[in-house]
């Protein structure tokens, strides 16, 4: 169609040339060249003329168009007959020149003339078609433009709307884009290969601080660290290398100097050729979600050392529960060859050595059940003011002069329902080891107050729910410990002491006593600084604490009364009948639940002394059973290691009577009678 357009003008400057040769020739009649020139020129414009009609006809028949553009074929044939025409013309100088040469002494043929005329008539006649096809069209074109049909300009108008719909879209599809870019929650931002800042978007703006004027033109650099500077080094150097996008995370520095954790997805942005041109930086911050990922992790080790602990206190139960028997038969025996042999001095010095050695594993046989949870626990309502003051009484006198001792007790009594031998406990286990702790001497201090938790602390053991909590706190001002050790303290056996001076149940044992008592622990410790041991407790609502049974020195005499004793360590049941029958009462004996029932409804008692934990039936299930019969018949569990069968929680429930292996006689004696008299309820 281009050509089309373009041979329109171009025939109109050919006509016109045509038109004056013509005119040249018929002026020139007169002289004898006329017809060598008049044969030259039709000659030059048959040529001119038929390669015009080919420039049309060629790109018309490849556009399809040959048969549908009338007014493009209108203006072939006007070209082409015109080419005719002129050749015509050139025959007929041709004759003339003949006739001139005397080649013709007939003169010229006639009949070449008669074909010119007929034919310069035809193409009259397709100018006349041509012009009539325009203004039937009535279209007026432009100059250099040439007509399109109608169905041709429907085609073209059609297309035409659909490259400005294309191109509309692809403006708003383009404003979408940049919109998107723009209000991304991420930063996109692009850099040159060097390093410079050249796009710096809304996303970027809220995640760093900076304006996208504050830092256009300004290097990366300018919100990293050292880190940071040489992680963004290393990106530009591969981007330039011609490696692939990759990602990588960053701490980066806000505006404010806060620093930030950040997601890299880094892409080159290439030249056709392939040359890196820039890298485009999609950054999306990870703070939150690094956070959340370091919450769930320390949730997951206190799960897990939680269970390592609940696996070790199952072992050390079972094991401590055997051992409680042993340590009583070795114990009261002991008790009995001291009372014989008082005239014998070095067999009571040896008897003492015995009996010692049979307290200090006592103690730490307690110590590994106040951690595993195994024994039984009896509440009362404990003030933590008055325990700091009996507990600083006694440290005060043995803790040594290289060491500071304060307390401060909180503004008001504060109390919380507790064992009061535990909370003892746990106050002097925790100020002993600040004690060794400052070989050259410091201060510790025990307090009490009150604290408010909101539920989301990460370093409690066990976790506790938002509150208000009493809380004791024991610190030191010693050598602390490194954040290893500390994650290890709570840990049976664990110990940073030399052989022979510690144990490693000490705070395993505070652990213990703190979860039974629905508690937590907090440990704060800096080498070289010192250490802070936070207990939290439950906030008791009683106004005092409940009255202490009071015993006499000299327990009183059975009068004969039976006591049913169901125990199944045979050795430790002969124990207990010889106590209980040096102390005035009748005995009877079993050596388990089944057998202790079948006693009981043969003979009867005035009290039933049982072990907890016995195979088949155990102690709580032989009560039961005797007290269908008898309901008012006291009861008198003895144990080591009860094993939660005395109360939900390892905690005593109400109206039950116990007495802890190992006991001495004095204590069997004692608890025996205020259980017979109803001192405690049943």
């Amino acid at each position: 169609m281009v050509a089309a357009r373009v041979s329109t003008s171009v025939s109109v400057m050919i006509m016109s040339l045509s038109t004056d040769a013509t005119l040249s020739v018929r002026r020139m009649s007169d002289r004898e060249d006329v017809p060598h020139l008049f044969l030259l020129a039709n000659l030059v414009i048959m040529v001119a003329y038929a390669a015009i009609m080919v420039s049309i006809v060629v790109p018309v028949h490849r556009a399809g168009q040959l048969g549908s553009n009338k007014l493009a074929t209108a203006t072939a044939i006007i070209f082409f007959s015109c080419a005719v025409g002129h050749g015509l013309h050139a025959a007929m100088a041709w004759q003339a020149l003949m006739v001139l040469n005397g080649a013709h002494p007939h003169g010229a043929d006639p009949g070449w003339s008669s074909a010119s005329a007929i034919w310069d008539a035809g193409t009259a006649a397709a100018g006349v078609y041509y012009w009539t096809l325009r203004r039937g069209y009535g279209v007026l074109l432009q100059k250099g433009a040439i007509y399109v049909d109608p169905w041709g300009q429907w085609r073209l108008d059609e297309a035409d709307a659909r490259e400005r719909a294309a191109r509309d879209l692809a403006a708003a599809n383009q404003a979408t884009l940049a919109t998107i870019v723009e209000d991304s929650a991420d930063a996109i931002i692009g850099l040159t290969p060097n390093g410079t800042i050249n796009a710096w978007n809304g996303g970027a703006e809220r995640i760093f601080g900076w304006t996208a004027r504050e830092v256009l033109a300004q290097p990366a650099t300018i919100f990293a660290d050292a880190a940071g500077i040489g992680q963004q080094a290393d990106m530009l150097a591969r981007m330039r290398a011609g490696e692939g996008s990759f990602s990588y995370e960053g701490r980066r520095i806000r505006k404010d100097g806060s620093p930030v954790d950040v997601a890299f997805t880094v892409t080159p942005v290439t030249d056709p050729a392939g040359g890196v041109i820039g890298v485009s930086v999609i950054a999306r911050d990870v703070s939150a979600e690094k956070e959340a990922a370091e919450r769930q992790r320390a949730v997951q080790e206190r799960s897990d050392q939680a269970k390592r602990m609940e696996s070790l206190g199952n072992l050390a139960g079972g094991v401590a529960h055997d051992f409680n028997n042993i340590l009583a038969i070795i114990a009261n025996y002991t008790d009995f060859v001291i009372d014989e042999t008082r005239e014998l001095p070095h067999v009571q010095a040896d008897l003492a050595h015995v009996r010692t050695a049979v307290d200090r594993a006592t103690s730490l046989t307690r110590q590994l059940l106040t951690f595993t949870r195994g024994d039984a626990i009896q509440l009362r309502d404990v003030d933590l003011n008055a325990s700091i003051a009996e507990v600083h009484a006694v440290l005060e006198r043995t803790i040594g002069e290289h060491i500071t001792l304060i307390a401060v007790p909180a503004p008001a009594p504060l109390y919380v329902h507790a064992d009061p031998g535990q909370v003892h406990q746990i106050l002097l286990n925790l100020a002993i080891n600040a004690r060794d702790a400052m070989p050259d001497g410091g201060t510790v201090v025990l307090e009490a107050n009150v604290a408010a938790l909101d539920g989301e602390e990460l370093n409690m053991q066990p976790p506790l729910p938002a509150g208000t909590y009493a809380r004791l706190l024991v610190s030191d001002t010693g050598e602390g410990m490194a954040p290893e050790t500390a994650a290890r303290i709570f840990e049976p056996f664990f110990t940073t002491k030399p052989r022979g001076r510690g144990t490693g149940l000490g705070l395993a044992t505070v652990y213990g006593i703190v979860a039974e008592a629905g508690g937590s622990i907090n440990v704060y410790s800096e080498p070289g600084v010192g250490t802070t041991f936070r207990i939290y407790l439950p906030i008791s609502t009683a106004t005092g604490p409940a009255p202490e049974p009071a015993h006499t020195d000299s327990p009183p005499q059975g009068d004969g009364r039976t006591v049913l004793v169901v125990e199944d360590e045979v050795p430790l049941a002969r124990i207990i009948t010889r106590i209980l029958t040096n102390g005035g009462y009748r005995v009877r004996t079993a050596v388990n639940g089944a057998e202790g029932l079948r006693v009981f409804q043969e003979h009867g008692c005035d009290l039933l002394l049982t072990d907890v934990i016995m195979p088949e039936i155990t102690g709580p299930k032989l009560a039961e059973l005797v007290r269908r019969e008898r309901p008012d018949l006291p009861v008198l569990f003895m144990s080591g290691y009860s094993n939660g069968l005395l109360g939900t929680t390892h905690v005593l429930d109400e109206g039950i009577a116990f007495i802890e292996k190992p006991f001495t006689s004095g204590d069997l004696l004692h608890r025996v009678f205020a259980t017979m008299s109803h001192d405690i309820c049943h």
